[in-house]
This record gives structure tokens, sequence and C-alpha cells, in this order.
């Protein structure tokens, strides 16, 4: 198995999976500016494109998943309650999906969105905006669905897994190297929060800081209804 990160002079992190016996591949959060890339790498390296997953419904870009089951005839996954339109396998904590000599496994982890997923498969857990690479903590949770109550609880979901699996975020600055869950438990701020009331403070403080999120009102209801709107204003 070999996975890669595709995005390099952006926040939003897009991953490549591949079965390499088969030549079979997974995108796991492409965007829908890259995919020109994304579709130049797959055809230069002879690959088959089996699944394009999200990991919620974002609401900071347009996701690539719905178009490339369009044009690649792949399948489009998500959470079993997402209320994106498009998806064609909805999974849950009872789902596996096999991908020649890879096996995935769903996770819930609400809070930054209701339908948020970590999806495990091999040594690595990709978490969206869950869980972000230390001083990072994790997404914000005053976005349509967060809920930081629930974030907060389900950041139990994280002691499934062991210390050496790779912990391949969502969102992180350009070039930062994902790191193990062990290094997270020791590094990420939130991890190291030990009231909910810690943790709301938080999410309150960085919320404010980080300010609108300019794209919304585009992304998300692209995201939801499966359609590439008219006009997307940052693509002028």
């Amino acid at each position: 198995m070999r996975v890669e990160q595709l995005n390099e002079d952006m926040w939003a992190m897009t991953y490549l999976v591949e079965c390499e016996s088969t030549k079979k591949v997974a995108l796991i959060d492409p965007v829908w500016d890259n995919l020109s890339d994304y579709l130049s790498i797959i055809e230069d390296r002879g690959l088959t494109l089996e699944y394009a997953m999200a990991t919620h419904t974002h609401a900071d870009h347009i996701t690539g998943c719905f178009k490339l089951a369009e044009m690649k005839g792949c399948e489009y996954l998500m959470w079993n309650d997402t209320p994106s339109l498009g998806v064609t396998i909805y999974v849950d904590e009872e789902t596996s999906v096999t991908m020649g000599e890879i096996e995935f496994h769903f996770h819930h982890s609400p809070g930054h969105t209701g339908d948020s997923m970590i999806i495990e498969c091999g040594d690595y857990i990709f978490t969206g905006d869950f869980l972000f690479t230390g001083d990072g903590g994790v997404g914000r949770d005053d976005l349509p669905s967060g809920r930081p109550h629930l974030h907060w609880q389900a950041l139990d979901v994280l002691e499934r897994f062991s210390g050496e699996v790779l912990v391949c975020t969502g969102h992180d600055p350009p070039g930062t190297e994902m790191q193990t869950m062990a290094w997270n438990r020791e590094n990420n701020l939130v991890l190291k929060m030990e009231t909910y009331d810690e943790y709301a403070k938080w999410q309150e403080e960085t919320s404010a800081g980080l300010g609108y999120v300019s794209k919304i009102k585009t992304a998300l209801p692209a995201n939801i209804f499966a359609e590439i709107p008219d006009e997307i204003p940052w693509m002028n």
C-alpha cells in the first residue's frame, strides 16, 4: 500500500491511497479545484480510480467526489447520515470496503460536522477535520451541524488506534509532516486538555480568530446538492 498527499500548496489535504499490486486507488477528500491534477496523475501512472471518499461535508471547498464519480465511474463514499447528495456508498462502523489488498474501515467522529468520520486502512488513519497535527488541535465546531460537546465526547474514538498509526489530517499548513497517533497524544494541544470547559473555551477563541469562512456560501450548497455552480468566485 502506498499513500501520497497530493496538494502541495494548499491547507486542504487530499490523499491518494494505492494498492500497488492491482493499481487500484482511492482519493480521500479530493478538492474540485485540483481535479485536473488528480486525473493526470491517475492517467499518467495507469491507475484505476475505485473510490472517492469524503471524511465529511466540507464548508471551505467544493469536494471533487461527485464529479469524479460522474467522470470516472468510481464510487462516492460517505458516512451514512450525510446530507450530501450523489453518494453511492453509505458506510457505518460495521462497513468494510475492499480495494485490492487494502481494506478500509470507518469510525464515526462527529463534532466538526454531524457526518464526520475517520477512515482507517492499514497503518494510516484519515481524520479529516476531526483531528489536526500538534498545535492545530482540531477543526472548528461553529459551522453547520458542528457541535462542540459531541466533538469533545467523540475524541474517545481515538483510543481505538495504536500509537504507531500515522494520522493523516484534512487541514494543516503546506509542508506539514504527518505524525503518529502516539506523537499526537503527546503534542496535540486538544488531546492534552482535561475538561470540556477548557475545550469549549478554546473552540470559541479559535473560531473567533479564524473568522468567517469565505467560501461557505458557494462550497456548502455545492457539496450538499452535488452540483457545480455556474460561478465560483475564487476561480475567476
